[in-house]
């Protein structure tokens, strides 16, 4: 079964680390990564698609304005992929999702908006080793030469200039997951990468669900949410380390002081 209701805070846990164990280096090394959402309902939307409208065509324009305006040197270098990584952290629609490689950072995501605590909450678990044998053979061939886990901005702007040329990589649509560069303390903290589809209109939910060997989704029953909301901020899993800054710190109180139901 791809879904999987938990019972408790520990079987979360155990659900989350399950198939961690890696013989061939002998470490417990998960091959998931993870998305965390305050509700089971929520698909697998970008922000770009949640724009409406003829949000594929909207795609280029947004990016085009968004490079134009920006400070060059806020960028370590000037491909698409780094402009990308940039318009995604700051907000802009785009084709992006963000994902992270911890799965307790991921279970605050889904627990940390109590105003959801009387809805199940998700989270969504790929593998994304087993995700590299179904890439467009020019991103396996750099991810084998370079010897990386994940792809990065340098590889993908290697195998593609623009999001046009990366679309064309391959007839079949797929997804590639990608770490971004460390902009700041909060991709860092957050242990984040994206996920990029080959084509803007494209919903991850349907491409898993045709490859459902690479998924699992556990929900997270409302009645237990705030038990593991407290004891993720027990562990210093909360929007003060994962936001630095006063509106991480403001989140995180106003949460914090916030009666249980």
């Amino acid at each position: 079964m791809n879904e999987i209701t938990i019972s408790s805070f520990s079987d979360l846990v155990e659900k989350l680390f399950d198939k961690s164990w890696d013989p061939k280096i002998k470490r417990f090394r998960s091959h998931y990564v993870f998305r965390g959402l305050s509700d089971e309902s929520y698909q697998l939307k970008t922000t770009l698609m949640r724009l409406g409208g003829n949000y594929a065509e909207m795609e280029k324009h947004l990016l085009r304005n968004f490079r134009k305006f920006a400070h060059r040197d806020v960028v370590p270098q000037d491909s698409i992929w780094n402009w990308l990584s940039l318009a995604e952290h700051h907000s802009l629609p785009t084709r992006l999702l963000d994902w992270t490689f911890s799965p307790l950072i991921a279970a605050h995501f889904a627990t940390c908006d109590v105003e959801k605590f009387n809805v199940n909450g998700a989270i969504w678990c790929v593998d994304f080793i087993a995700n590299r044998e179904l890439l467009p053979t020019k991103l396996k061939s750099l991810l084998k030469k370079e010897g990386g886990f994940a792809l990065t901005v340098e590889m993908l702007n290697k195998a593609a200039k623009s999001l046009d040329e990366f679309d064309a990589l391959s007839r079949s649509k797929f997804v590639a997951f990608f770490e971004p560069p460390s902009l700041d303390e909060r991709i860092v903290n957050q242990h984040a990468l994206f996920s990029v589809m080959s084509n803007p209109r494209a919903l991850l939910d349907d491409w898993l669900k045709k490859h459902p060997f690479l998924y699992r989704k556990i929900i997270i029953p409302a009645s237990l949410k705030w038990e593991i909301r407290d004891k993720l901020d027990k562990a210093n899993i909360t929007e003060r380390v994962l936001f630095p800054g006063l509106d991480g710190l403001s989140s995180w109180l106003k949460r914090h002081y916030t009666p249980s139901f």
